[in-house]
């Protein structure tokens, strides 16, 4: 449709709604000679007559009842979509869908959450939990918003925003070294005699620690695999074994000895969390989200 053809239909839907020109003019902010003018060329260009004069105003035709009913609809729709971007705008309401694991997200991604609800309470969020491996799949093919996860070397289609740097450790409970110990004697090799508890193959956690591993030509003689980080650190608080977990998520537990961490001679490396999202798939609440995890500072 023309501007010139929409213009017109604008004034004929104002004249028809007010049923008087003079009424319509005021409403328009235009003349009524103008308004006249715009509603008889809308009349020539549709060869109908729309309007009928009478001493109070002007009265729809037969036609011109069967077109405004159109225009009402079409124009009662365009201020429902103004009303609507204007409620978006005045109350940030959007939707974010965030992939995480079930570990990330109750260690590290609940605090952001909660400041973030906190100061968007209109934004619908949605949780994908799911694997690290799964979420940078997802974030690729533009599935989710944002991922939060350990960032990985060789992802160059994503952007990344650090949230803290994390390091792994093995540890197990006091009574447990002390069994082991007496059962071995001495400095017992942990990787030998003990019980050793990891993430099953499919996390890229246990990725991680294979290739720490396998640099230093250790073998593992029994092994417990668990698919959950947080069932993984209960494990090892009960005593079941020597659990390879994310320190600063049992950084509690090693302050007050209710683990102990078992020393290595060279460190597992460091990794760092980062919310991950694609630069193509960057919407204004995400942008929203992003900038407010950048001010927030992880409790």
């Amino acid at each position: 449709m023309e501007q010139q053809h929409l213009s017109q239909y604008r004034i004929f839907y104002e004249v028809a709604r007010c049923g008087n020109i003079s009424r319509a003019a005021r409403e328009l902010y235009i003349s009524q000679p103008a308004i006249s003018k715009a509603v008889s060329r809308l009349e020539e260009s549709l060869n109908t007559r729309l309007f009928t004069r009478n001493s109070r105003g002007v009265q729809l035709t037969r036609e011109g009842a069967l077109l405004y009913r159109h225009i009402e609809t079409a124009f009662e729709s365009i201020e429902q979509g103004e009303r609507e971007l204007k409620m978006i705008h005045d109350f940030h309401i959007g939707h974010l869908t965030i992939g995480v694991s079930n570990t990330l997200c109750k260690y590290v991604l609940m605090p952001y959450l909660k400041g973030f609800v906190e100061k968007y309470p209109h934004v619908n969020i949605s949780i994908e939990s799911q694997s690290t491996i799964h979420t940078l799949e997802m974030l690729e093919e533009k599935k989710i918003d944002v991922g939060l996860v350990a960032q990985p070397k060789n992802r160059r289609l994503l952007e990344f925003l650090p949230v803290m740097n994390i390091s792994d450790g093995f540890v197990c409970t006091p009574a447990y070294m002390e069994n082991l110990r007496l059962r071995e004697g001495g400095d017992p090799d942990i990787f030998r005699a003990g019980n050793i508890i990891l993430l099953d193959r499919s996390n890229m956690s246990r990725s991680h620690v294979d290739a720490y591993l396998a640099n230093r030509g250790i073998e593992v003689n029994q092994l417990l695999e668990v698919t959950d980080m947080t069932l993984l650190i209960e494990f090892a608080r009960i005593g079941l074994g020597i659990a390879c977990v994310i320190k600063d998520f049992v950084a509690d537990d090693l302050k007050s000895g209710t683990l102990i961490e078992i020393p290595l001679d060279v460190p597992i490396p460091g990794r760092t969390l980062s919310f991950a999202h694609s630069p193509q798939n960057e919407s204004e609440t995400l942008r929203e989200f992003l900038d407010f995890c950048k001010g927030a500072r992880r409790p």
